[in-house]
């Protein structure tokens, strides 16, 4: 494993753990943010993170 692609791994987890916003995490991993976020899909890894709550909630706004 590279350190490019080890960096980018730890940079996901950060930002999916909450540690990080998209754009800390893309910056720290040395993409764009539109880039870590195509990154972040192939990942599978949601951009968007809503509790099923809140997410109810603004459906039924």
């Amino acid at each position: 494993m590279s350190v490019e692609e080890a960096r980018l791994l730890l940079m996901v987890k950060l930002f999916e753990t909450g540690k990080l916003t998209v754009g800390q995490a893309a910056e720290l991993a040395g993409y764009s943010k539109p880039t870590f976020r195509e990154l972040l899909g192939k990942l599978n890894v949601s951009v968007i993170d809503y509790p099923p709550s809140e997410l109810e909630e603004e459906m039924n706004f």
